[in-house]
């Protein structure tokens, strides 16, 4: 997947997480039903264990590229102080296949199947060049905290 960058979206833009738990590094790809993340994995990543990026490490990146799409419209405008509050309420279904390596990049896509207000499932795969590395079908809360 050849992404130009000036079409590479910085995910701070739609997400609240900050280091050490941002898992996701920047969205490649984003419309209201869909998403294509990349992560790079760092030898000092929290979810690192004997220089592989663990299962829950895997789950927390397909997390945050779901919530993306779901996020998006709360982070619409990157100057204002909008904080949210997300979580994830079920995973209906995970298959992990492989575990990246310090050092892989690796890329996520998730579509949106459903949405009720304020919860969505969602469908998330990621991988290792061509490598299947996880899939998962996840439920997600999310909603703006009033101040």
């Amino acid at each position: 997947m050849e992404i130009k960058e000036e079409h590479i979206i910085n995910m701070h833009n739609f997400l609240p997480h900050r280091e050490p738990m941002l898992m996701a590094d920047h969205i490649l790809e984003l419309t209201k039903e869909k998403v294509v993340t990349s992560f790079e994995i760092k030898e000092d990543n929290i979810f690192v264990h004997n220089n592989e990026f663990t299962e829950v490490g895997l789950i927390e990146n397909s997390a945050q590229t779901c919530s993306s799409i779901f996020g998006q419209s709360f982070f619409e405008n990157p100057e204002a102080d909008t904080k949210v509050i997300g979580f994830i309420t079920n995973i209906k279904k995970i298959e992990v296949f492989a575990l990246p390596k310090v050092g892989d990049k690796i890329i996520s896509k998730a579509s949106l199947i459903s949405q009720f207000e304020n919860i969505c499932n969602i469908f998330c795969e990621t991988f290792n060049n061509d490598e299947l590395l996880i899939r998962a079908e996840i439920n997600l809360f999310i909603q703006e905290v009033k101040h």
